[in-house]
This record gives C-alpha cells, sequence and structure tokens, in this order.
C-alpha cells in the first residue's frame, strides 16, 4: 500500500513536468509500468481524480497564467499543448466555468451568484456561472468578507451578487 502512494507521488510529478506534452494514459501507466486500466484505478484511488482529470486542471492553471501575460487564446491553445482554442475552451469551461474570453476579460458580461456557507473547514464562498462553480474558497479562520473581496477582485468586471438577494 505504502509503494502504491509512492507510485502515484512520482507520477504527479512527471505528469507535472510533462503536462505541455498533453500524456495519454497509455504514457502515463507505461511510465509506471502497469496497464492503463491499473494506472487509471490506483490513480483515482490515492489522487481522488484521474489522470485526465489532474492533467486538465494543470492546463488550465498554465493557461491561465498565460491570459494574464494578456496572450491571446490561440496562442495559448498551442502553449499549453491544446489542438486550438475549442479544446482550451472546453477545458476551461469544463474546470473553471468560465470560457478563456470571459476569464481573460476578468468576467465581464458574467452573472456570477455566490453563497457563504458554514462547513467543518470554516466559512466556504461558492459562486457559480450558469455552468457551475468558478470559484471556492474557504475562510481559514479570516473574517468572511476578505473572501468576498478576492472574488470581486478575480472576476472585476462580472456581475457578482449574493444568491440570497
Amino acid at each position: 500500500m505504502q509503494s502504491d502512494y509512492y507510485r502515484i507521488e512520482k507520477i504527479i510529478y512527471w505528469i507535472e513536468e510533462h503536462a505541455m506534452a498533453q500524456p495519454r494514459l497509455k504514457d502515463i501507466a507505461e511510465e509506471l509500468g502497469i496497464s492503463p486500466f491499473h494506472a487509471q484505478r490506483l490513480f483515482k484511488r490515492w489522487a481522488g481524480v484521474t489522470p485526465k482529470q489532474f492533467l486538465q486542471y494543470l492546463t488550465v492553471n498554465f493557461a491561465r497564467q498565460l491570459l494574464d501575460e494578456s496572450r491571446g487564446v490561440l496562442n495559448v491553445s498551442f502553449d499549453v499543448g491544446l489542438s486550438g482554442p475549442g479544446r482550451l475552451h472546453d477545458q476551461m469551461v469544463s474546470v473553471d466555468a468560465v470560457s478563456p474570453g470571459e476569464y481573460k476579460s476578468q468576467g465581464e458580461g458574467v452573472d456570477t451568484l455566490y453563497g457563504i456557507h458554514d462547513t467543518p473547514f470554516g466559512d466556504c464562498l461558492i459562486a457559480l456561472t450558469d455552468r457551475g462553480i468558478c470559484w471556492l474558497s474557504f475562510s481559514c479562520n479570516e473574517d468572511s468578507s476578505n473572501m468576498l473581496q478576492q472574488l470581486r477582485v478575480t472576476w472585476e468586471k462580472a456581475n457578482i451578487r449574493a444568491l440570497h438577494d
């Protein structure tokens, strides 16, 4: 069991290092020295997501950084190892519930509802677009208004309102 943990730790670093090449499950399995089926099950059990979902998160995270540098969506798509802007759009909507253009424009014209809820981990602010969750943060013993301020700074041009308004 402990060796499985170390195998997944190693492959997480490997995926991070090779993310821009968009490795397939077959590549990941070969690196682990096991079948693709077993690689998928083992990764999901230890990481909580599939290798594909993890790679999508890494890809979107890097794309956000490039978009923040005012790079164009087409160039960003290729820079993160995707086949084009359609793939970037699909991945960003899947991960962040906003398109690359909406992200780049800081949510201009995007209707965003939020609510703050008590959880075992402290207060949680969750924000939604019509496509799904676009923001999730926890207070970590801070004032909940700080979470809302962070949301408003990140999505400066979005139409943000409380769910219960």
